[in-house]
């Protein structure tokens, strides 16, 4: 069965019943630190603050959519190590209520993580990555775990080298997507901003095997060709631009709808030629503490949206609610909130004009 359109409504069909989200794929920890400017090579910056967090793809997309309050199952794939960035994440999980039945512990090797230096001053931020367990998964792992589920949500290439060798599909993670898929499950993929040569080897075999797929206007642009300047929020965005971007990954293979967010708003499209666009939550500066979960929060609100078979442009909203909540914490997920508190959120701020 097809997908069903009607008005504003996308519904994939062929799944009736399901529920919940598997979440596979890169499970890591972010040791965030809050530092008063990035230094020039051999000089020094002051860290005034130093928080663990939860990280990577899968694992992000799972305490995400626990934090929002989804009313389904939420089970995490992937693989930790042996030790306390390993024993953090497993209690995380348990709780906010996540499924690890099919998370391994590896002896002898560290879980994967992130030091995450975010500037004092606008938020911005830069990424050390030690790729740990992560780069001992491979398609055995991370194989669906439960059919009687809704949404397949698989992150990223980039993060899983095993994942990205050749095989029948093209790699690994259009091989998992496709045998999702297979099962019943719609799909998702998440990706991570590489250099765009590497984004497009990785992840174009994977778009016909994807039902959803929503990503930043960086990403997208490795992708499409189409490049789309966003310095900040209050930016004059391209709406235009963007919103073409999105039709060429739909074109490109995208089943259902394709999403590009952005610090100023957010696009999306469907393969019928139906188009959304929504700007983002004004949240004035002072709230502003870091955006290293805006993405995820972003990804997760829309994935419960398109679980719960909500319109697209609820779905568009409460990602950019999500991101507008996620603002406040200094690590991914400690600042988000069940879904009706963010959609508050942005009823109380107001959002950006949409073009």
């Amino acid at each position: 069965m097809g997908p069903r359109r009607t008005g504003w409504y996308v519904d994939g069909g062929g799944n009736d019943g399901h529920r919940g989200v598997v979440c596979a794929g890169s499970i890591l920890v972010d040791v965030n630190a809050t530092i008063d400017r990035y230094p020039e090579r051999e000089r020094l910056a002051l860290i005034s603050d130093v928080v663990l967090g939860t990280g990577g793809p899968a694992l992000n997309m799972a305490i995400d959519l626990a934090r929002l309050g989804l009313g389904a199952p939420v089970r995490l794939a992937g693989a930790v190590g042996d030790d306390a960035h390993g024993e953090y994440v497993l209690t995380e999980c348990a709780r906010h209520g996540v499924d690890v039945d099919r998370v391994r512990v590896l002896p002898g090797t560290r879980t994967s993580y992130t030091d995450v230096m975010t500037e004092a001053v606008g938020g911005r931020r830069t990424f050390f990555h030690h790729i740990g367990a992560n780069g001992l998964l491979d398609g055995e792992h991370l194989a669906v775990v439960d059919p009687t589920a809704k949404l397949f949500h698989l992150g990223a290439p980039g993060l899983l080298p095993r994942l990205e060798e050749p095989g029948p599909y093209g790699n690994g993670f259009a091989a998992l997507l496709a045998a999702a898929r297979a099962a019943g499950l719609r799909t998702n993929l998440e990706l991570v901003t590489l250099e765009p040569e590497r984004i497009r080897g990785i992840a174009a075999p994977c778009l016909p095997h994807l039902d959803y797929l929503v990503i930043n206007e960086l990403e997208a642009a490795a992708l499409t060709g189409i490049e789309v300047e966003v310095p900040g929020p209050d930016a004059d965005l391209d709406w235009a631009a963007l919103a073409a971007s999105a039709d060429r990954l739909v074109a490109a293979g995208v089943q259902q709808l394709a999403v590009i967010h952005t610090p100023a708003g957010c696009v999306a499209a469907a393969p019928d030629g139906q188009g959304w666009r929504l700007g983002s939550v004004r949240v004035p500066v002072a709230r502003v503490r870091s955006t290293v979960g805006a993405g995820d929060a972003f990804a997760a609100g829309v994935l419960y949206g398109l679980h719960e078979e909500w319109p697209v442009p609820d779905c568009l909203r409460l990602g950019m609610c999500a991101a507008a909540a996620s603002l406040a914490g200094s690590s991914t997920s400690d600042s988000l909130r069940p879904a009706a508190q963010c959609l508050a959120l942005g009823t109380e701020s107001g959002f950006r004009p949409a073009g």
